[in-house]
């Protein structure tokens, strides 16, 4: 552990390292070892690098890094994934949308993390009436489970636009039918915040056919995952985007969304942003620190301004660089009277 005070901010942090995923896997011969789980629980908050590899690839489940990973997030009872999605300004021409269509987007997908397909019960392999081999998962939803993901998702819409489009697939299935309910039963609470409703698929063509109708989008584990990579993918690059998962206690797990890139590893070329903005996202919802966030925040956009990019967002007449000259540029900036946050 090692501690160094923030002159700028006037905060001192105190940082432990330690193994999880792949590293772990190296190091101890599993995913997440009992030391790690234990030190992040007692964090104030976790900040997350990228965790897996072709290495890892053909590992028996119990021992492949996003076990870990999942392991993790069940450890510290971080039940809400909020992962923003916004285009900046210097970015919009590397959307792969038409620029006035992506020009201005600014939403927040709020992901159910703990429930649903994923940890569903029963789940596994088995056999069918004519003999086959079949694979089964389970998607189950308690109310509590929905209640606690809603109110995050209500406050979240409430500071934002007040705007909220609950996603599911109630025409269908029995789970979502109790989602929409319950969602709507909250929404009393909030007579500020409009509450829409929309079904996932039509929700997924929405993204790319009219992104910025959306404010922020509610909704379970799996269409969270799918929709919130689609919303990534409108920004122009997957490394610009960061995440926060949160639990009604305990300390939050601040991650970029993207993976570790072992086809780029140790060849300096990652784009460093989404883990800086991950950064700012411990400070703002983990440390309750909005200033040094926005400082963080204004950096960033500074360092852009300057013309920096990484070869993920680069666009011709601006000057690329590796993922070390990125981050300086970024500390250069946090220093510089323009981060500063407006009062």
């Amino acid at each position: 552990m090692y501690t160094f005070p923030s002159e700028a901010a006037g905060i001192e942090f105190s940082f432990q390292e330690m193994p999880m995923g792949g590293a772990a896997l190296d190091l101890t011969g599993i995913p997440l070892p009992e030391e790690t789980l234990s030190a992040a629980q007692k964090a104030d908050a976790v900040l997350l690098g990228a965790i897996g590899g072709y290495k890892w690839d053909k590992n028996e489940k119990h021992l492949k890094p996003e076990t870990g990973l999942l392991q993790l997030r069940e450890g510290l009872k971080v039940f809400a994934n909020l992962r923003p999605a916004t285009v900046l300004p210097q970015l919009v021409d590397t959307s792969t949308l038409k620029k006035d269509v992506a020009e201005g987007v600014d939403l927040m997908v709020v992901r159910e993390l703990t429930g649903g397909i994923y940890f569903g019960k029963p789940r596994g392999f088995g056999t069918n009436e004519k003999g086959e081999e079949i694979g089964f998962n389970t998607e189950v939803y308690a109310t509590y489970e929905i209640d606690r993901i809603a109110l995050v998702a209500f406050e979240i819409a409430r500071k934002r636009r007040g705007q909220l489009c609950s996603v599911d697939k109630a025409n269908v299935w029995r789970f979502s039918m109790l989602w929409r309910k319950r969602v709507t039963t909250i929404a009393s609470d909030y007579p500020d915040v409009e509450l829409s409703h929309m079904y996932v698929d039509n929700a997924a063509m929405q993204l790319v056919r009219y992104p910025k109708q959306f404010d922020t989008i509610v909704t379970n584990n799996i269409f969270g995952d799918i929709l919130s990579d689609e919303a990534s993918m409108i920004t122009g690059s997957i490394g610009m985007l960061p995440s926060a998962s949160l639990g009604e206690s305990g300390p939050g797990l601040f991650e970029p969304i993207h993976g570790s890139a072992p086809d780029i590893a140790g060849q300096n070329k990652a784009n460093p942003l989404a883990t800086i903005l991950s950064a700012a996202m411990l400070l703002k919802y983990g440390l309750g620190e909005a200033n040094a966030a926005k400082r963080i925040e204004n950096a960033v956009l500074d360092t852009l301004n300057k013309g920096f990019r990484t070869g993920d967002i680069y666009s011709p007449g601006n000057k690329l660089v590796g993922c070390k000259e990125m981050g300086e540029e970024v500390l250069k900036s946090v220093d510089s009277p323009s981060a500063l946050p407006s009062e």
